[in-house]
This record gives structure tokens, C-alpha cells and sequence, in this order.
């Protein structure tokens, strides 16, 4: 039996391009929905460029204690399974793989890490729209996407992409998340929508999907992220800690409702 098989939830987090916050999202969601008492690992999916070990504050050269020769023992972090390339290659080590060898590595980092019976697995993917993406919806068992994006045109557009994608090959969309929404000044208090305002939600109404969270511009997301220490588990704000924690109820909620939408029974009517 897969490790797999004893995850209730598996979620995958992904942008039509980067820069947009994917991973810092990612990293926070895990850690979010830990701490509202969830079993929850942390899986990166991006080999060229993978970020988990700075996002979640794990020390370079820390290396995965390997179980019967094969199996990879996750590592803890803030509560956290994890897992990523860059546990296993030297932070300055490129990683020039054709597609093929990169599909092959993502997979066997997937199998082949020693899971626990995990209420959620979060899979910060590659941004795009490339061969992890449909090597993913084509062998796993996905409850669903979380699209982020930021609210400008450019970043709306290549979102877009990211939707058809997943769901040209099944994978429902659990919700999109405007990263970057609002900039509250620290001196004033002014708020001011830097990107723009509502493109999350119009590219929600769209799709017929929900906007499930709008996250706050502010450089102490930046400063936690930086340090390796995901902004839910700091002492930043109140209100920047909530914005994450309504995400994670929000995920939630989508994947249970998701879950039972695909336990539901067909019910056929036929002439005979």
C-alpha cells in the first residue's frame, strides 16, 4: 500500500507564473491548518527551484534519514512534515534535467517519503503549467487546486492557464487566493490596493470558483519568510496571522464539500 493511500486530503497550491507568493502561501497554509489541529505535510514539487528548506527554516545540508534503503523519513518543521529536491542537492547545485529526469525525481519524492496518516498533504507545485502538473493529476488521487495569483493583468492572465489546465485533467479548483490584495501603511494606516483591486474575483466569477482568500501586502511576511519562519507561527500582526488561518478554514471546508461530492452515488435512469 502508498503512503499515499493514508492521506485524507492531498492539495496542490499553484500559480500560472511566479513571483506571485505561491510558495510563502503554501508554507503558511500547511502551517495554518496545523495549528487548527491537522496532521499536515509539506511537499515541494519545484526541482529547478526548490524553496521549502528557507521558507520553513530548515538548515542547509539537513538531509532526510533514509528508512529499509529506500523510504525518506520526512522532516519536522513548525509541525510540519517535509519534504523537497533541495533536502537532497546543495543549495547552489542547478539542477540541469531534461523534463523526463525531473518528472522521475518529483515521483520518487512523492512514493517515496514515509508519510504519516496525514489529514492533509500540501504540494507547493512549480509555477506553470508543465510535466509535474500532469504527471501529478494523472497518478494521484487530488482533492483539489488553490490558485494564487496577485491582482494585476499579467498575473491574471497566466492564472487563467493554470484553471484550464487543472481542469482539462480533472483536478477540481478549491478556490483562488489574491495574494498581495491590500497594503496597509505602518505610519498611516492607509490601505491602498498597490496590484490593483478585484482581478482575484473576477477571475473567480469566471470560473464559477470562490475567492477563498485575499492576503495582505506587508514586509513582515517578507521579513518571516526570509528568516524561516512562516508568518502564522511569528508574532506578526493579528491580522496578518487570521488572513492565513481564514484561508486554511476555508481549504477546509472546499476539501470536505469536494470529498463528498466525489462519494456521492450516480443515480442513472434507463428505459429498461
Amino acid at each position: 500500500m502508498s503512503k499515499l493511500d493514508s492521506i485524507n486530503h492531498i492539495i496542490c497550491v499553484a500559480s500560472g507564473k511566479g513571483g506571485v507568493g505561491k510558495s510563502t502561501t503554501a508554507a503558511n497554509l500547511a502551517v495554518a491548518l496545523q495549528q487548527q489541529g491537522f496532521s499536515v505535510g509539506l511537499l515541494d514539487a519545484d526541482i529547478y527551484g526548490p524553496s521549502l528548506p528557507l521558507v520553513m527554516g530548515i538548515p542547509a545540508g539537513t538531509r532526510p534519514q533514509i528508512k529499509d534503503k529506500r523510504l525518506m523519513v520526512p522532516l519536522q518543521a513548525h509541525g510540519v512534515e517535509c519534504n523537497s529536491m533541495g533536502f537532497l542537492v546543495d543549495e547552489k547545485t542547478a539542477m540541469v534535467w531534461r523534463a523526463p529526469m525531473v518528472v522521475s525525481a518529483f515521483t520518487q519524492i512523492l512514493n517515496d517519503t514515509e508519510w504519516s496518516a496525514l489529514d492533509y498533504l500540501i504540494i507547493d507545485m512549480p509555477p506553470g503549467t508543465g510535466d509535474i502538473q500532469l504527471s501529478l493529476a494523472q497518478n494521484v488521487a487530488v482533492t483539489g487546486a488553490v490558485i494564487v495569483t496577485t491582482p494585476q493583468d499579467i498575473a491574471l492572465s497566466d492564472a487563467r492557464k493554470g484553471i484550464e489546465m487543472f481542469t482539462k485533467v480533472g483536478v477540481p479548483i478549491l478556490g483562488v487566493v489574491e495574494n498581495m490584495s491590500v497594503h496597509v501603511c505602518s505610519e498611516c494606516g492607509h490601505s491602498e490596493a498597490i496590484f490593483g483591486s478585484g482581478g482575484g474575483e473576477r477571475l473567480a466569477q469566471d470560473y464559477g470558483v470562490e475567492v477563498i482568500g485575499r492576503l495582505p501586502l506587508d514586509i513582515a511576511i517578507r521579513e518571516q519568510t526570509d528568516s524561516g519562519v512562516p508568518v502564522v507561527a511569528s508574532d506578526a500582526s493579528a491580522a496578518i496571522r487570521d488572513a492565513y488561518a481564514g484561508l486554511a478554514r476555508a481549504v477546509h471546508a472546499h476539501a470536505l464539500a469536494q470529498a463528498a461530492q466525489s462519494e456521492a452515488p450516480t443515480i442513472s435512469v434507463t428505459d429498461d
